[in-house]
């Protein structure tokens, strides 16, 4: 079983038909976290990298959001209320601290950051480097995602943090 849903392609009408099958089957209680703000992002590339998953032909840029419009989200975000969302994600999380604090500001449901792959190789790099402390610039990082809005944060560093959290006596 699983207790939460989270399908990222962003198809229009996708957030209804899941609600209505899960409802359908008695599974109310699995919620659904929808992909509300998925940019066009060149933060994917890592992941992308590590799969060998770029687009065959074209580009994603045809269904994930344009990264200078900020308006769609909130279009968006409305839209999978209506349809049964029961959480909001901004996927990359970092560049788009403002479309949090919108969502935020706009929606009673809980939201997500998702501080994908591009943004975790930037702070890697940068330690490997010498240029940062790990984790200082980690827990400033998570911070800013709270700072914004985010009631839930999802990261690659999402163990260490934990453990430096725990360690500083911060859970």
């Amino acid at each position: 079983g699983a207790d939460i849903v989270a399908p990222s392609d962003m198809q229009d009408g996708r957030v209804k038909a899941i609600r209505d099958a899960l409802d359908s089957e008695g599974f109310t209680n699995v919620s659904i976290l929808s992909y509300t703000a998925k940019y066009a992002s060149a933060y994917y590339g890592p992941f992308r990298d590590a799969l060998d998953s770029h687009p065959g032909f074209g580009d994603k840029k045809t269904y994930q959001q344009d990264p200078a419009n900020g308006r769609e989200a909130l279009i968006e975000a409305a839209l999978d209320a209506e349809e049964g969302a029961d959480m909001l994600m901004v996927k990359p999380g970092m560049p788009y601290l403002d479309i949090i604090r919108r969502l935020k500001d706009a929606s009673d449901l809980p939201i997500a950051a998702y501080h994908v792959s591009g943004e975790y190789s930037m702070l890697k790099a940068a330690v490997e480097k010498g240029w940062l402390e790990e984790k200082d610039v980690v827990l400033e990082t998570l911070t800013c995602f709270k700072r914004a809005g985010a009631d839930i944060i999802l990261t690659y560093y999402a163990k260490q943090a934990a453990q430096w959290m725990k360690e500083d006596g911060l859970y």
